[in-house]
């Protein structure tokens, strides 16, 4: 018997990382902000900045953080560097939590119905 990884439990692993990085990065309410801002456009970093009460390298560090996660990506054109929405970076975690609507939904008032007239006739 050979000791090597397998290759499916790498891949979950590898898996459950992304997934990590993208929800680390999407549970900062500026950077969901920014995301919705680029849904509309490209937009320079300044242009990004601008909404915000905070400084140019704050947010910066929120688009490093937002661009390591794959979710945007940054270019330099000429003098200026701009950001944009990478559009297939949520697709593995939208998938996953998908994944999670596959069971229907409970009707609780329903279900109290049912079991107090279940009750009643024992």
């Amino acid at each position: 018997m050979t000791n090597r990884p397998c290759a499916r439990y790498g891949q979950r692993v590898t898996d459950s990382n992304r997934l990590d990085t993208a929800f680390s990065a999407l549970a900062d309410p500026t950077r969901r902000r920014i995301l919705e801002m680029l849904l509309e456009d490209d937009m320079a970093v300044t242009d990004v900045a601008e909404p915000f009460e905070m400084s140019l390298a704050a947010i910066s560090k929120h688009l490093t953080i937002l661009t390591r996660a794959g979710i945007i990506a940054q270019e330099k054109r000429g003098r200026v560097k701009w950001c944009k929405l990478n559009p297939d970076a949520l697709r593995e975690t939208s998938v996953w939590m998908q994944s999670f609507g596959q069971f229907e939904a409970v009707d609780l008032d329903a279900f109290e119905t049912f079991l107090e007239h279940e009750l009643k006739d024992d």
